[in-house]
């Protein structure tokens, strides 16, 4: 709003009739001009009669609620001014804007005019206000104050034009000084309205002296509050330099926070970390910055979450336990079934910790199928020695930030996994399991397999580096774990900094174990189930197991069982009987879980020539792989076919070179396969086959072939071969012999070398099995071969005619058995 200087006197004390404008929260002064925009229709209704019927004159007077588009005669003021139409514009938008000049006040009754009032704008009767006489002497002093006072105020307020103030200053009046200075002031109009209505000039006079020593201290605080603003912000920052204002405003009012008490906050906790000196003294140095900055600037925020950091984490806070190993023992066996190599593993790490006050962390890597039960038992170690657990899972990792950090150079930085666990940990000696540690990968963010070897050395992690923290944590005390499902594609130096233990799957007496202990009850338990109304038989549960499922692990078997107890509870609910018992048998267990989902190799019911049996290990446990060979006339082409890898084919080869090389001893020609194709076969070809443990296999379904004499139906066999007819150790003995008793196989062959993993079979295996090692094809061809002795076989003794030589002939006769 503008205003000018008026110096014209008051119209006669007469009364008239002018249309009468309201205004929101503007007080129009006389001998002030005003720019004004109106817009209601009852103002630009009372303006165009002002113009076309009173001169141009028009009285102009304050709402006392701004808010009320349509004002009653209550509403407004009853003090206004007569004013003057200098210049009207109409805009495209409908309002106008008009240029008001304040002639003299006067003062409008309700009582008296209500009848003047139409629908559209009213029509006021209208006495002039005079103003009163002054003391001459007491004007002369007040005038000269507020002149001197006017002259400050134009000095710090760069908005009044020193045009003004000089012209201001040549006005002598009382009344008429205070009316030319009040348009000029930020005041409320409220209090406008109160020094509008004083018709004593000397107090009109007065207030407004004191509205101007207030505007003039205003003024000088905003100054001072920018000028030290100046110096703080930066070119082109806004933003920052509206906080700066805020901030010095609060400051100017005594409502800022002092910010060298939450530095000093930060130092006692400092003080109370138990922390080596050369970190202590990083983080007072960073506390130090704190004081310096601005909260308000993104360095501080930047700062001080590095140090919120620091004081969460637990340096050097270590949680005393009482080791108990009978109550370890205890634990792990509630928890799992089996696994004895981990749990002894464990109880060995308790037992010398007993002993000696500190131990580095053991660093322990399971190692088997998904399902064994390899988190769930690092869970149990935590329990059993009675510390914080933490698991974190590195399947899909590829960057080595995840690991180490980001620097704090970054935008967003924050420390890697290792840290974000152990600032969830009330102490530095947690339990943390590294859940699928062969799953990580690499691209161009880095290697994050590398980044583990030092969290995992024993001899570094006592100093490790987190690049956002900087400064050496000791993780030694940390007993880690790490799972993996297959140790191939774990980097060979990662692997030696780990104990490797593996987890090769349960047998299907442990499974059966299992669910009878432990999963049984979790799902009765999870299906609002009680014990009395579920019961599964061993049979049926064995049934289950071997049947319906086909893994290492028990997962899909917990579901199975899950899928029963959803039975049960559904019978329950429609027979409206929480009591009723449902009792599965092998008999009606097809009913409830459906047909059988898979099947499992048994013993051939007689002898086949061509026939043999071998023993594979796989994933999901042991199998038996029969193994077939036909031989036809031909020209010394040999077909291997089911989907076998590059290593059993290369067995096959083997094979037949050993019994070439032992063509003499057999009673064949040298050149007997020179006029025969020979077919290898491994059932289910759909399913792909490789390993060299069915070397002895196919050399002894191939050499029966050859011999025309059958393979014992009862006997399995694995081993790898040789060129010299040696029989090579293999690994997974535990499944495979298992597998040979579920398939009522009675004689298995092993390599000698494997003699010594008998150990680790249950003897509820061997007892039912005879176990025979060999050492060569010769003793493995002696025992499978029926109806032959060794002496028989290999002294050209026997009365056997090949069918090789068979096939030689010009006329074939398919051979009799």
């Amino acid at each position: 709003m503008s205003s000018t200087i008026f110096e014209g006197g008051n119209e006669s004390a007469e009364k008239n009739i002018l249309p009468m404008m309201s205004l929101r929260e503007v007080v129009m002064f006389p001998r002030s001009i005003v720019p004004l925009f109106v817009g209601r229709e009852a103002s630009i209704k009372a303006i165009e009669e002002a113009i076309s019927e009173h001169d141009k004159k028009i009285f102009l007077v304050t709402q006392e609620f701004p808010e009320k588009e349509k004002p009653e005669p209550e509403d407004l003021f009853r003090v206004g001014t007569v004013s003057k139409i200098l210049q009207m514009l109409r805009l495209p938008d409908g309002t106008i804007k008009v240029l008001f000049e304040g002639l003299y006040r006067a003062q409008w009754d309700p009582q008296a005019d209500g009848k003047t009032f139409d629908d559209v704008f009213p029509l006021v009767s209208l006495e002039t206000i005079e103003d009163l006489p002054a003391d001459v002497n007491v004007t002369e002093a007040l005038v000269r104050s507020v002149h001197s006072a006017l002259e400050s105020f134009g000095k710090v307020n760069k908005k009044l034009a020193p045009e003004t103030v000089l012209a201001i200053s040549t006005i002598r009046t009382a009344g008429k000084l205070a009316d030319s200075i009040m348009p000029h002031l930020k005041v409320e109009f409220a209090k406008k309205q109160v020094i509008l209505e004083m018709t004593d000039p000397l107090k009109r006079l007065e207030a407004v002296y004191e509205l101007l020593l207030g505007e003039i201290e205003i003024v000088s605080i905003e100054k001072r509050v920018k000028n030290r603003v100046k110096g703080q912000m930066e070119k082109n920052q806004r933003e920052y330099y509206l906080n700066e204002q805020l901030k010095a405003i609060n400051k100017e009012m005594g409502r800022e926070d002092d910010p060298q008490s939450e530095a000093q906050a930060l130092e006692e906790q400092l003080d109370a970390k138990k922390m080596d000196d050369e970190s202590r003294e990083r983080v007072r140095k960073e506390i130090k910055k704190l004081r310096q900055m601005a909260p308000s600037s993104a360095e501080y925020t930047v700062v001080r979450n590095y140090v919120d950091w620091i004081m969460e984490l637990p340096w050097n806070d270590y949680k005393k336990v009482e080791l108990n190993i009978a109550e370890a023992r205890k634990i792990l066996d509630e928890d799992h079934y089996g696994l004895e190599k981990p749990k002894e593993r464990i109880l060995e790490y308790m037992a010398v910790q007993s002993l000696v006050e500190t131990i580095k962390g053991p660093i322990l890597c399971f190692v088997g199928p998904p399902g064994v039960g390899k988190t769930s038992i690092a869970r149990s170690i935590a329990r059993a020695m009675d510390r914080e657990f933490v698991r974190l899972s590195l399947g899909g990792v590829r960057d080595e930030a995840e690991i180490r950090g980001h620097r704090r150079t970054y935008v967003g930085a924050l420390p890697g996994k290792i840290i974000h666990s152990l600032r969830r940990c009330e102490y530095s000696n947690p339990v943390i399991c590294l859940d699928e540690v062969d799953k990580m990968s690499t691209d161009f963010r880095g290697d994050p397999s590398s980044a583990l070897l030092e969290v995992l050395d024993p001899e570094q992690n006592g100093t490790f580096s987190d690049h956002y923290l900087d400064l050496d944590y000791d993780l030694s005390k940390i007993f880690f774990i790490t799972t993996a499902n297959d140790l191939n594609s774990i980097p060979g130096p990662l692997q030696d900094r780990m104990e490797i233990i593996r987890l090769p799957g349960y047998l299907e007496t442990e499974k059966a174990q299992i669910a009878k202990k432990f999963l049984m009850p979790k799902q009765i338990s999870e299906h609002g189930l009680k014990t009395d109304n579920i019961a599964v038989s061993d049979s049926a549960m064995l049934e289950i197991v071997r049947t319906y499922t086909r893994e290492a692990g028990v997962r899909s078997l917990e579901r199975e069982i899950a899928k029963i107890c959803r039975k049960t509870a559904m019978k329950i609910v429609e027979a409206d009987d929480k009591a009723q018992n449902i009792h599965v048998t092998k008999n009606n267990l097809a009913k409830i879980l459906g047909v059988h989902k898979f099947s499992h190799g048994f013993s051939e019911e007689k002898s086949l020539i061509g026939v043999a049996t071998g023993l594979a290990y796989t994933q999901v446990g042991g199998e038996m792989l029969m193994v077939e060979v036909v031989l036809m006339p031909g020209k010394g082409k040999v077909v291997i076919t089911g989907k076998l890898g590059e290593v059993m084919q290369e067995s096959a080869q083997a094979a037949l070179s050993y019994i070439r090389s032992r063509s003499d001893l057999f009673g064949l020609k040298p050149n007997f396969h020179e006029k025969i194709d020979i077919h290898v076969h491994v059932p289910e070809g759909a399913t792909p086959k490789d390993g060299p443990s069915a070397g002895i296999t196919l050399c002894t379904a191939m050499a029966s072939a050859f011999l025309n004499v059958p393979v014992r139906h009862d006997l399995a066999m694995t081993g790898e071969i040789t060129l010299r007819g040696r029989v090579l150790p293999i690994g997974g003995l535990r499944e495979k012999l298992l597998a040979a008793h579920r398939g009522l196989s009675k004689v298995v062959l092993i390599p000698a070398e494997n003699e010594k993993d008998l150990k680790e079979v249950p003897d509820t295996i061997l007892k039912d099995l005879e176990i025979i090692p060999v050492e060569n094809m010769d003793q493995v061809l002696s025992h499978a071969l029926e109806s032959l002795t060794a002496e028989e076989l290999f002294r050209g003794k026997n009365n056997i005619t090949p069918i090789a030589l068979t096939l030689i002939k010009e006329e074939y006769q398919p051979p009799t058995h």
